[in-house]
């Protein structure tokens, strides 16, 4: 079996470490992990390997994040992957910081990356992993809070959490969304 991981983020080194770089955060060491390298390809970063019996190709697009459909797009069709096997590490707003949820589908909730996958996938039946950023921003101040970066208490314990989401990943491909769903979810 084959799988698109995707890590939702923008490039550039003005927005390394930002709250809405987490999902490039989350692949990076999954990546990192697994002993591989991203390559620079068409529309993103591409590194692959194996899990068992399972083919991951990792994709960090490089198209901004409210474009990412694009790339999510353009993979999936490359690799003959089906819409199934696709998994997007997203940044949360409406979870605490560190919390974990993996979803079969759902609304893009305001959020532009998964708007556009949606928009160039044509539906919003695709697993995503939802990183919880938390909310802490006055009115108004929601770019600001996703554009900004993590307080140092939160980097620090980050290092746990982006380990929880590799085995959630893995486990994702491994044993399937419900089983999946079911051992982390709740904890």
């Amino acid at each position: 079996m084959k799988y698109l991981i995707t890590g939702l983020g923008n490039i550039g080194p003005e927005y390394a470490g930002t709250r809405h770089n987490i999902g490039f955060r989350v692949v990076n060491k999954l990546v990192e992990d697994a002993g591989v390298r991203f390559t620079e390809e068409r529309y993103g970063a591409i590194a692959r390997f194996r899990v068992k019996n399972c083919e991951l190709v990792v994709l960090k697009p490089n198209t901004f994040m409210n474009l990412s459909g694009n790339a999510v797009r353009y993979w999936l069709q490359k690799e003959n992957i089906p819409v199934e096997n696709l998994l997007v590490v997203v940044d949360d707003l409406a979870l605490p910081f560190g919390t974990l949820r993996l979803k079969p589908q759902g609304s893009d909730a305001g959020h532009n990356g998964l708007k556009n996958i949606a928009q160039m996938l044509g539906t919003q039946n695709y697993a995503r992993l939802r990183f919880g950023i938390g909310n802490d921003f006055p009115r108004g101040g929601q770019i600001d809070y996703v554009l900004g970066h993590f307080p140092e208490e939160q980097v620090a314990a980050m290092p746990p959490i982006i380990d929880r989401a590799i085995e959630i990943v893995k486990s994702f491909c491994l044993a399937g969304i419900q089983l999946t769903m079911n051992q982390y979810n709740n904890k």
